[in-house]
């Protein structure tokens, strides 16, 4: 038997394990259950790919996403990983063909969506083949506390009773510590070891701008990158249409992609982005894309998701390889409302939490504070700030002293009973005829229209930033109520004073192309982008599958010119090795020649 490390080098060409993930492994193969929280592009797969192959032995992966289950499995079958999945995206005979294998006991790894899996005839066809782990992909989804609460999920706790000795792993790149307990209760874990990674994604820069005539700030930020693969989110199916009809008329490559497409089209779709035929593909935030395509540079989100937990898993499908990548979000209050409007009708629990969760979503992107601070302490990570790579850090707005204006909302506060959430408190402030105001007499307080000069986007941002100095508080809740900390006196007794940013809206955000890491011939990187796109055309596979965009950046640096050489290089396991070895050492051998020609 392999050991993890051997089996991670002589499969996938990486070095060393990266973060959690050799201890994650460990657990898991010593038949320890285990909860893994690891954002996108950490390497979550090979959490459960690396057991299967280096004890050679079953291992069963839930995913709720048939496109994802394929991009892994052709990607891990040129590998050399003895890799299948079953599920309605195949034929009948293709189905009985991966059942045939398995209980010949030629399939390692198997992807099964969690209602295939849960069918009593299955589950004793997967114990029979002596299955040894069950990773359970996108785990949040089985709770209601997560984002993305999935029926299909709910039957996965009976796994437990099922194949009682069967140890089970369970990730997931956005939960909350509520979200994680939840999981563990859902799945009767056995005293579960629990792997919590940094959520920092570094090479990703977050913006967020105003949206003022979104159509051409779509076509424009874009367009200004017109040679890179982007995903542009949209909150209904006619905006997708729309935002990609624009894009078109612009001379972009793009294409639609939503759940009233025939299945046909969007597969079609997709294809065409993960060859790299298509540039931009235009979805619906409701729908995942379901991708692993590592190569995608931007998400730019036209409007705002309906929580943060959403919103960093959509934006982590950029750079996914570690390169630098851009997550911009087009931001109107209006985003606010529509969110809130989408989940006033059903299930009233339901309601209560995605609301709350939209709020918060708003908060963020109101906020003036460092934008990766802000995600990372929603997750319950500490971050001091001023990261360098976010809109607020790199074009960061004047500080002012705002000492009056706190002093007039905390009084308004105190003359309303804080018994109100910031909206009343703000109309309050400058003046609103509103009905209840006048009902309660709050018209006729001192501090009725004190604040009229400025608007309520501004008492807004100004009480985003008093919250984020700890000066306020919500209560949250369906009815949430702005309250005030203790240090609140010490500014009403001018014992302190304090600073803020006072602006029509947010900060806005700049283009910010960061330089690559690595020093490298960017004719050369092109060239065997090209290669790798004539390869993967050859072999009916995604690019990004042949060799990802790093891998060929330090081809494009270091030029090797041996077959050693080449599988010295991040990336290069022994079967692309021997599989395409020769041909990418022909492409830097012919481009070298034409240079000193």
């Amino acid at each position: 038997m392999e050991t993890p490390l051997e089996s991670l080098r002589r499969v996938f060409g990486y070095g060393a394990f990266r973060g959690p993930q050799e201890e994650i492994i460990n657990a898991s193969m010593g038949g320890d259950d285990v909860v893994a929280l690891m954002p996108t592009g950490a390497g979550k797969s090979l959490c459960f790919q690396i057991p299967a192959i280096a004890l050679q032995q079953l291992v069963v992966v839930v995913s709720p996403l048939i496109a994802l289950m394929k991009d892994q499995v052709d990607g891990l079958r040129l590998q050399g990983v003895r890799a299948a999945m079953i599920n309605s995206g195949q034929n009948l005979n293709q189905n009985r063909e991966v059942m045939s294998a398995l209980a010949a006991g030629q399939v390692n790894l198997l992807y099964a969506a969690p209602e295939r899996l849960m069918q009593s005839a299955f589950l004793e066809r997967v114990s029979s083949a002596g299955v040894r782990l069950i990773a359970i992909d996108e785990a949040h989804c089985i709770s209601q506390w997560g984002h993305d609460f999935r029926r299909e999920y709910s039957r996965l706790g009976e796994l437990r009773s099922r194949l009682p000795d069967v140890p089970m792993l369970a990730l997931t790149a956005t939960a909350t510590p509520e979200t994680m307990d939840d999981i563990e209760k859902q799945l009767h874990l056995r005293n579960p070891r629990r792997f919590i990674s940094s959520f920092d994604r570094p090479n990703i820069n977050y913006a967020i701008v105003p949206k003022q005539k979104a159509a051409d700030q779509i076509v424009e930020f874009v367009r200004s990158r017109e040679d890179d693969s982007g995903i542009v989110y949209a909150m209904t199916r006619r905006e997708v249409e729309k935002i990609t009809a624009d894009l078109k008329r612009a001379g972009i490559s793009a294409e639609g992609y939503h759940g009233g497409m025939a299945a046909s089209v969007r597969s079609r779709v997709q294809e065409g982005f993960l060859r790299e035929d298509v540039r931009v593909i235009v979805a619906t935030i409701a729908f995942g894309m379901g991708i692993d395509k590592s190569n995608v540079r931007y998400v730019l989100h036209a409007n705002m998701p309906k929580s943060i937990e959403g919103y960093y898993q959509e934006t982590g499908r950029a750079g996914r390889d570690g390169l630098p990548s851009e997550a911009a979000l087009l931001y109107s209050r209006a985003d606010l409302m529509r969110c809130l409007s989408l989940v006033s009708d059903g299930d009233p629990s339901y309601a209560k939490v995605a609301k709350q969760k939209a709020r918060l979503m708003a908060e963020f992107a109101e906020s003036v504070t460092c934008r990766r601070k802000t995600l990372l302490e929603y997750f319950g990570e500490k971050h001091g700030g001023n990261c360098g790579n976010c809109d607020v850090c790199v074009d960061a707005p004047k500080s002012d002293d705002v000492t009056d204006l706190a002093v007039m909302l905390f009084r308004c506060m105190h003359d309303t009973g804080q018994k109100f959430g910031e909206a009343y408190v703000i109309k309050v402030l400058v003046g609103s005829r509103d009905s209840r105001i006048l009902e309660l007499g709050h018209d006729r307080l001192s501090t009725y229209g004190s604040g009229a000069r400025l608007d309520r986007g501004q008492w807004r941002n100004l009480i985003r930033q008093l919250m984020d100095q700890g000066f306020l508080r919500s209560t949250g809740g369906d009815y949430p109520v702005l309250k005030m900390e203790k240090k609140c006196g010490d500014v009403v007794k001018e014992l302190q004073r304090v600073q803020g940013v006072i602006s029509d809206a947010m900060p806005s955000a700049k283009a910010r192309r960061i330089q690559q890491a690595v020093d490298y011939d960017a004719a050369l990187f092109e060239h065997l982008r090209a290669l790798r796109k004539a390869i993967a055309a050859e072999e009916n596979v995604p690019s990004y599958i042949v060799f990802g965009d790093t891998t060929l950046m330090l081809m494009a640096a270091s030029r090797p010119t041996t077959l050693a050489g080449l599988r010295l290089l991040s990336g290069v396991g022994e079967a692309k090795l021997s599989r395409y070895g020769q041909r990418f050492l022909g492409a830097i051998q012919e481009h070298e020649s034409r240079a000193q020609e």
